[in-house]
């Protein structure tokens, strides 16, 4: 199943064969609780599913049974109610979803003596749940099978004149939500920016002799330097940890760094959780692994969601500065520039430092100015003084 950041494996909770699809690969906007696909259980073969009808979306959610659907009424009068799961005294076989079953099972609840609900007659949670309570359940209607119509075929955009020739690429899930929270952001969220060189020479040369102790065990990167450092500047300025919100100021015990990570058709930020409690080592692992499970769409919901700041590093594609896009509900993201030689002032004499442009776009409901620059301070110490990280 496609969300608007991955891919996602769903297992179905029902057990059996699967004995018909009912919704194509690549299909969009298919409504929550619309059946997908038929199970064949156990007794049941591709035979059952000649007269079987697709059951409209919604109801309980459970997965619809391939049993035979009862023949139409031929007179006006409307047609009776599904007939009852049948009962053990009149030796017939009980009709209950898996799940139905197990949650029966784990109750100690005798399935003969509940009426099922689901379509013809079949037991499902919400019958096992209702018999629990004591609630008597009620039958759901049955739903109409007329197949709805089919939405009509997009209309091939139009060159305007003048226009150079194109191919009109489908918009992907992640894309339309990438363009509607940016715009949002910017829409919406009142951003100012402020930026910092830092010097990074000893940062570089601790990088190399930390990696050269490693033997080949790890490869630390710069950008595992910048997401230590940002998140152990939030500690020191925990006001900068903070995000707006209607109800009042969220601020926020643990520093949470978002991590921009470009992949093809868009923009995935997985989280390192509590940066500020980790290890540089730690921090390196963590951000391979998801930025590998980013680019293969693996990642769950809870990798890339709940952050409390943002960093954005396109210092590997030689950009120099740029400013970011805050990524709403966050208060604030760190755009980090490219490390490259330039010359300083040192001591009134001129000198030449690997300098690293960095950027912060601020969310000022939630920070203020001062609290921002008092941040960038603090970010800036650590990276140009970065023993200080080990600490």
């Amino acid at each position: 199943i496609e969300t608007d950041k991955a891919t996602m494996e769903v297992e179905a909770v029902d057990e059996g064969t699967l004995g018909k699809i009912l919704i194509n690969e690549g299909t969009e906007d298919v409504a929550v609780n619309t059946p997908i696909a038929v199970i064949l259980e156990d007794g049941e073969s591709e035979a059952d599913l000649a007269s079987f009808q697709t059951p409209a979306a919604g109801g309980n959610g459970e997965a619809a049974a391939a049993t035979p659907a009862a023949p139409a009424p031929a007179a006006a009068p409307p047609a009776p109610a599904p007939s009852p799961a049948t009962n053990g005294a009149s030796g017939g076989r009980v009709f209950a979803s898996p799940l139905a079953k197990r949650l029966a099972k784990q109750a100690g609840i005798d399935l003969a003596q509940i009426q099922g609900t689901g379509p013809h007659g079949r037991i499902v949670r919400a019958d096992i749940e209702a018999f629990q309570t004591g609630a008597a359940p009620v039958a759901q209607p049955t739903a109409a099978t007329t197949p709805a119509a089919p939405a009509p075929a997009p209309v091939p955009a139009a060159a305007m004149p003048g226009e150079a020739e194109f191919e009109l690429v489908p918009h992907t899930n992640m894309r339309k939500v990438i363009a509607r929270r940016l715009t949002e952001s910017k829409q919406q969220v009142p951003h100012f920016y402020l930026t910092i060189d830092c010097e990074i020479d000893r940062l570089l040369e601790t990088r190399k002799e930390l990696n050269n102790r490693g033997d080949g065990a790890y490869k630390l990167s710069v950008n595992d330097f910048v997401i230590r450092a940002a998140a152990l500047a939030l500690g020191k300025v925990p006001a900068a940890n903070a995000s707006w919100s209607d109800e009042g100021m969220k601020l926020y015990k643990t520093a949470d760094i978002s991590v921009a990570v470009a992949i093809d058709g868009g923009l995935v930020t997985p989280v390192i959780r509590n940066a500020g409690g980790k290890g540089l080592q730690t921090i390196s692992d963590e951000m391979k692994t998801l930025a590998t499970k980013a680019r293969d769409g693996k990642l769950v919901p809870e990798e890339y969601t709940g952050g409390t700041m943002s960093v954005s590093n396109l210092g590997m594609f030689g950009i120099r500065e740029f400013a970011a896009v805050i990524n709403p509900p966050q208060g604030t993201i760190l755009a980090v520039g490219a490390g490259e030689q330039r010359p300083v002032v040192k001591d009134g004499a001129l000198a030449v430092a690997t300098v690293m442009t960095c950027t912060l776009s601020v969310d000022h409901r939630s920070v203020d100015g001062a609290v921002g620059a008092e941040y960038l301070a603090a970010f800036k110490k650590l990276v140009e003084d970065p023993l200080t990280m080990l600490l």
